[in-house]
C-alpha cells in the first residue's frame, strides 16, 4: 500500500476521494458495496486512534453515498483485529490510546450500531477487544471458522463497561462473566453455538459469503429496517460512561498498560500465578 500521510497535498483526505485518514485503512468500492479493511500487518492489525475513528468515517462515507448500498469491514493475514495499540505505535499515532477510550467520537461503537446502511464484518482471523467490539456492534458478523475470539480488558486494568453490557445482553451474564474475567479464547464455533457471532464460513469463503449477507441485508425496506434496528439498539442500551473513564484514569489501568508494553504480568498478579510474557 502506499505511504500516505495528510500533509501530502497530492493525498485526498476527508472529505474528498476515499482516504480514511491513515495509511493503515484501505477503502474499496466492489459495486454497490464499500469494503474497509485493516491493514496493519506490521502490528498485527493493532488499531490506533486514527484507525478506530477512520472505522466510524468510512461506515458515515457510505451512508452519504448515494451510490453504497452497504459496508464489509474485514482484516488481512490471519487477524481481524487486536484491539488497541496500547504501545502506541504507528505512523498516524496522533493522540495517547487511553485518552481515546474515552472519546465517543474517535471510537467507531456508537456509529455501527446506529449505521443507516446494512454494515457487516467479515472477521478473518484474531478478533479480540476493540476489534469484537466492532463486530458485535455491526449488524452481522460472519467469521471464518479459524477466527478466535476473546476480551483481555480485565488483564489490562480497564474497566470496560460497553463489554460488560453489550456481552450481558448477546450472550447472557453467565457466559460474559466467564469471556471476561478469564480472559480466555473462544473459538469460532463456539462462539456461534453462544450466539456471539451470526455465522461461520470456510475460511476459502468468508469474502463471498459476507457480501452475499451483505446483499440480502440491503435488499431489506430502510425505514422498516431502521425501527427494527432502533428496537434493538434500545434493548442493547447504554454502557456506564462515568465509571468506565474512572477506570481509565486509575492506577490499575496505568499499570496494566506498563505491564503490556512490558511483557509481563501485571503487578496485582499473585508471584506464584505471573507467566512469561503478557497476558
Amino acid at each position: 500500500m502506499p505511504d500516505r500521510t495528510p500533509t501530502d497535498p497530492a493525498t485526498p483526505s476527508p472529505p474528498d476521494g476515499d482516504w480514511l485518514g491513515t495509511p493503515f485503512l484501505e477503502f474499496t468500492r466492489e459495486g454497490p458495496f464499500a469494503v474497509c479493511t485493516v491493514n496493519r500487518p506490521e502490528a498485527r492489525n493493532a488499531l490506533t486512534p486514527a484507525m478506530y475513528f477512520g472505522i466510524g468515517y468510512a461506515v458515515n462515507r457510505v451512508n452519504a453515498d448515494d451510490s453504497l448500498a452497504g459496508l464489509i469491514i474485514t482484516g488481512t493475514g490471519d487477524v481481524f483485529a487486536p484491539g488497541g495499540d496500547l504501545g502506541g505505535g504507528g505512523v498516524d499515532h496522533w493522540m495517547d490510546f487511553g485518552a481515546t477510550l474515552t472519546m465517543d467520537s474517535v471510537l467507531p461503537f456508537d456509529t455501527l450500531r446506529t449505521s443507516a446502511k446494512p454494515v457487516v464484518s467479515a472477521v478473518n482471523g484474531l478478533c479480540q477487544g476493540g476489534g469484537l467490539m466492532i463486530a458485535m456492534c455491526n449488524d452481522v458478523a460472519v467469521v471464518s471458522d479459524r477466527a478466535t475470539f476473546r476480551v483481555p480488558e480485565l488483564f489490562r486494568g480497564i474497566a470496560d463497561t460497553y463489554y460488560s453490557q453489550m456481552l450481558a445482553r448477546i450472550i447472557g451474564p453467565i457466559r460474559t462473566r466467564d469471556l471476561m474475567l478469564t480472559g480466555r479464547v473462544v473459538s469460532a464455533r463456539e462462539a456461534l453455538d453462544w450466539g456471539l457471532v451470526a455465522r461461520v464460513a470456510p475460511h476459502d469463503d468468508l469474502m463471498d459469503t459476507a457480501r452475499e449477507v451483505l446483499a440480502q441485508c440491503c435488499r431489506t425496506a430502510p425505514q422498516a429496517r431502521g425501527v427494527v434496528k432502533a428496537s434493538l439498539d434500545n434493548y442493547l442500551g447504554l454502557h456506564d460512561r462515568i465509571a468506565m473513564r474512572t477506570s481509565l484514569r486509575a492506577p490499575e489501568a496505568a499499570e496494566g498498560f506498563r505491564a503490556f508494553k512490558e511483557r509481563r504480568s501485571p503487578d496485582w498478579v499473585h508471584p506464584d500465578l505471573r507467566i512469561s510474557g503478557r497476558l
